[in-house]
């Protein structure tokens, strides 16, 4: 009595093992068809171009406000008189 136990406890373990098994390979499987790989590239790729533009935006938004001091500051240094007493003279 104890064998017969012992063996369908055994023969249970194995076929709840081998379903499980085979569940977690198909869903691995499904992971990686190549329609689900386009899908997850295509994604990918638009990230990236997302960010690029993001930060060519930022970049040129900060090139504008750099530009705007530095003719600011041109401005001011080209309208009154310098240390010298020279209007507009690089120092």
């Amino acid at each position: 009595m104890r064998r017969i136990f012992w063996l369908a406890l055994g023969l249970g373990a194995g076929i709840a093992g081998a379903v499980m098994s085979m569940r977690f390979v198909r869903k691995q499987a499904g992971k990686v068809a190549p329609a689900n790989l386009a899908r997850e590239a295509r994604g990918g790729i638009m990230d990236v171009a997302r960010l690029f533009s993001e930060t060519i935006a930022e970049g040129r938004e900060a090139m504008r406000e750099k530009e705007e001091e530095l003719s600011v500051s041109l401005a001011s240094d080209a309208s009154g008189p310098g240390p010298g007493g020279r209007a507009g003279t690089a120092r």
